[in-house]
């Protein structure tokens, strides 16, 4: 397989793992292989780190919740805890349901300034009813709850809505647990393309593969999945509906098709094509169709990714001499150098909310990610890993979920914009690597 190398960004040579040689919205081959264990997909969710201001919450056991094939209270809890904006409080020996009113001193007691209680209920067509109520317990008032009739199937979903529900009421602030990331998983030579929940369960496969995929980019309307994959033998332009498996080919032209990214409004992908020589920026309809060069470059233009409000498109490029984040207008024109910490910057992420930028920079011999305040420029390094790829934040601009490697292995993390709070979403088998955290889902 003979796959287009850059040369002006030398990511093999400067020891980097070998599945960032092939990493998110790059087209750096040579696919190294690794361990051939099953990619089983599961997670475990382990939370680190102390924010500054946590707000303390008791999410007590839900009534029934132990016939139940899920633990409600625990999926609500580590969503919570994962988001860096709460702290656990003891619940042991306490079990109360949605219509109990709760003893508001001894919470206080313990130190909670907010309780979720609910039960947990078979229903004889076999479905589950789920109950909460959420209690200021500083105020003593009762702050609303949800009833939901659901397959064993849809038990965790639930959970990360009932999660959702309390995120917003205490924070005002969209909560992100029942969206989706994207992700791609390598086992020996085999490699599959997976759609999980936010905290990394219930992961179904989307694509599966002999050959690599990379560059997974979730559509705005979180139904549709762009994609590079090489079972053509080279790198091609997919794009794939997750509920029907059904997908489209959207760039197939000569040379490498590669790292696409979506417009906001859903209806245009921004790839790096090597059609016309060296990898060069294009804007093409979303249903495939010829590509509109956006700008003339002599060096080596890739990695692109809209601005929230579709005006920017933010890339890679080594015009300047070595790898750095540029900007530039959807109209084309003139590129504007983003990035000065550093010599060598690539992965742009923009957040939803337009305030960060999040990308991976080498130094020394390390790749770490970085976190930019882009009305200031203030850059800092949110991790104290070494092998960063591939960040994407979630959709409310709260958190940003990237791979890494830990203990020899690759793992899926999310950060916290300061760093403070990471959560390992840990897998069992295969590496993990490329993670694009959805949008915000319509009900």
């Amino acid at each position: 397989m003979t796959v287009e190398r850059l040369p002006s960004l030398p990511l093999s040579a400067a020891g980097l793992r070998p599945s960032l040689q092939a990493s998110r919205r790059t087209l750096l081959a040579a696919l190294a292989s690794s361990s051939a264990i099953p990619a089983l997909a599961q997670f475990r969710v382990e939370v680190t780190g102390v924010g500054l201001t946590q707000l303390p919450i008791a999410i007590a056991p839900f009534k029934g919740e132990g016939q139940s094939p899920q633990k409600i209270s625990a999926i609500i809890q580590a969503d919570l805890e994962r988001s860096g904006q709460f702290r656990g409080v003891d619940t042991s020996g306490n079990q109360l349901d949605e219509s109990s009113r709760p003893d508001v001193a001894l919470w206080k007691q313990k130190g909670a300034d907010s309780l979720a209680v609910g039960s947990v209920t078979r229903l004889a067509d076999g479905r589950y009813d789920v109950r909460f109520r959420l209690w200021d317990v500083v105020k003593g008032q009762d702050l609303g709850g949800q009833g939901f009739a659901v397959t064993t199937g849809d038990l965790r979903l639930v959970a990360h809505r009932i999660a959702d529900y309390i995120y917003e009421k205490l924070t005002g602030e969209k909560g992100v647990f029942s969206t989706r990331i994207a992700y791609v998983t390598k086992s020996g030579a085999h490699y599959r393309l997976w759609v999980a929940d936010a905290d990394g369960e219930n992961a179904q496969s989307a694509l599966s593969s002999p050959e690599p995929i990379i560059s997974p980019a979730w559509a705005p309307n979180a139904t549709q999945l762009a994609y590079v994959s090489f079972e053509s033998r080279k790198p091609v332009v997919y794009v794939h509906d997750v509920a029907s498996g059904q997908r489209r080919l959207v760039a197939n032209f000569r040379g490498s098709n590669s790292a696409p990214a979506w417009s906001p409004d859903g209806r245009t992908l921004a790839v790096t094509l090597s059609r016309d020589g060296g990898s060069q920026l294009y804007l093409i309809s979303a249903q495939g169709g010829e590509p509109r060069r956006l700008m003339q470059s002599s060096g080596i233009d890739t990695e692109p990714c809209f601005s929230s409000d579709g005006r920017t498109i933010y890339f890679v490029s080594d015009r300047g001499g070595a790898p750095q984040i540029y900007k530039t207008s959807v109209s084309g024109g003139g590129a504007e150098r983003v990035t000065f910490t550093g010599s060598y910057n690539i992965s742009p992420a923009i957040s939803p909310d337009g305030k960060w930028l999040a990308y991976v920079s080498r130094v020394g011999g390390a790749f770490k990610l970085q976190v930019m305040d882009l009305a200031s420029g203030t850059v800092n390094s949110v991790t104290d890993t070494t092998a960063d790829e591939s960040p994407s934040f979630a959709p409310n601009s709260r958190l940003i979920v990237y791979a890494t490697l830990q203990g020899g292995r690759e793992a899926l993390m999310t950060t916290t914009l300061d760093g403070k709070i990471k959560a390992r979403l840990a897998g069992q088998g295969g590496d993990i690597r490329e993670p694009d955290w959805g949008p915000f889902q319509k009900r």
